[in-house]
């Protein structure tokens, strides 16, 4: 027995080797790099969208033809716009007295701060790191500017004579991986202002003007937040009433956490129709859902799965866009039910085929985590399903919409109620005859 033990701790020390060993404690002393200790904290903003919500998406959270930021930099295929984010510089620093020094003396003393909204450890020097902020930011608000008429193009830019450009900004500018902090762009739009720019054109309000030009919306029609963690963020907000957004949101129970298909909602007699304010403005009435038009393109698509992307990584607010998202993925299982609510002008279609709308709904609401007990659609949810329990409406409701839908159907069901009146009337008269006396 002793010879076994002796045997035993003889082939342990083989296997224990020190130099393995030594390996295995420094990676206890290490900092996670792929999702840093940070992640946790609010100052963290900026994160790799997840794995799950990339294999149902594809593409939609990668840059198409610009880098912001250090998730996507120097990728070959990024190259053509990372060469005018150069000439933008310095076209820049042409209308001031600053120079490079000044605006690396500017942005140095924010770099940690900085660092601290990626959910990655950025592989870079203190040199790099502030470059990047700084070509990256001064391309985006001097475009900003030029967009807003503060500052004229160049003659001839490519930018903006290639009229294919500018709409890939604006999808570029709201990826989730493709930011760079709010608190940069704000610092260097205040070094970088002129005299003579008008003291009440915020960066806010640039961006969302510049951002407007592709939702198709007035400018006064959007909130007007003042504050952003990044791009991406301040034109989220805008949909958002800022005391939405702040006031904690009440737990409701709910019996269920699916709402029926537009089909099978239309035969328990709930309706659909369009109404006005924001999307996300959602309600339910004596039977009717009321939902204001949202225009379905290539901008909104990207818009909508990057701003649910983000709500899926941050916890520091309610997720109004991951909620809205679930309705319409519950809502909508098939092209008949894009159908109806297009022809109900709640869904405004430029995106394809009512197929290709459906499918591209479903897998935005595949892999999301929401809890709908602690959501703004929290009370719809149960009004709609208490509605749809209701017996008597459903019963109802199918009848007429069985039979009552479309005019060919109304024809159909009258034609048989004749028809069902002649064959008694003539049964009545038949055994009349028969059983009455002679005479």
């Amino acid at each position: 027995m002793e010879e076994e033990a002796n045997q035993h701790k003889i082939d342990m020390e083989k296997v224990m080797d020190r130099e393995r060993v030594a390996w295995m404690e420094e990676r206890m002393r290490e900092n996670p790099k792929l999702l840093s200790k940070a992640v946790g904290n609010k100052s963290c903003c900026i994160f790799r969208v997840p794995h799950s919500l990339v294999e149902a998406n594809g593409k939609a959270y990668l840059p198409r033809i610009v880098s912001i930021g250090p998730y996507h930099r120097a990728q070959p295929r990024l190259n053509m716009i990372e060469e005018h984010k150069w000439r933008y510089l310095a076209s820049l620093l042409s209308r001031t007295t600053l120079g490079l020094e000044l605006l690396f003396k500017a942005i140095a003393p924010l770099e940690s701060e900085a660092r601290e909204c990626y959910s990655e450890t950025i592989p870079l020097d203190s040199h790099d790191f502030i470059e990047m902020m700084i070509l990256d930011g001064c391309f985006i608000v001097e475009l900003f500017r030029k967009v807003a008429n503060l500052v004229p193009f160049e003659p001839g830019d490519p930018l903006v004579t290639m009229a294919w450009i500018l709409p890939f900004f604006y999808r570029d500018f709201l990826k989730l991986e493709n930011q760079v902090p709010f608190f940069i762009l704000n610092h260097l739009f205040h070094v970088t202002k002129l005299p003579g720019e008008k003291s009440t054109q915020t960066l806010s309000t640039l961006a969302l003007m510049f951002f407007n030009n592709s939702l198709q919306r007035p400018d006064e029609e959007a909130e007007k937040p003042t504050k952003g963690r990044h791009l991406l963020d301040l034109v989220r907000s805008s949909f958002i009433p800022g005391e939405e957004e702040a006031k904690p949101v009440k737990r409701v129970p709910t019996p269920t956490h699916v709402i029926h298909c537009v089909s099978k909602l239309r035969r328990a007699g709930i309706k659909i129709t369009a109404g006005g304010g924001s999307f996300l403005q959602v309600t339910f009435r004596r039977g009717v859902i009321e939902m204001p038009a949202l225009t379905v393109d290539d901008f909104m698509s990207s818009f909508l799965l990057n701003c649910v992307a983000f709500e899926q990584c941050y916890s520091g607010f309610s997720k109004q866009f991951t909620a809205y998202v679930t309705l319409l993925d519950c809502l909508i299982n098939t092209y008949r039910d894009v159908e109806y609510l297009c022809d109900r002008n709640v869904i405004e279609n430029h995106f394809g085929t009512e197929g290709e709308v459906a499918s591209f709904v479903n897998n935005a609401g595949r892999d999301v985590a929401v809890d709908l007990d602690l959501c703004y659609l929290s009370q719809l949810f149960n009004d709609v399903h208490k509605f749809y329990r209701n017996s008597w409406h459903v019963q109802w409701a199918s009848f007429k919409y069985t039979y009552f839908d479309t005019p060919w159907s109304f024809i159909s069901a009258l034609a048989a109620l004749l028809l069902l009146i002649l064959t008694l009337s003539q049964t009545y008269f038949a055994a009349h005859q028969y059983f009455s006396p002679q005479h």
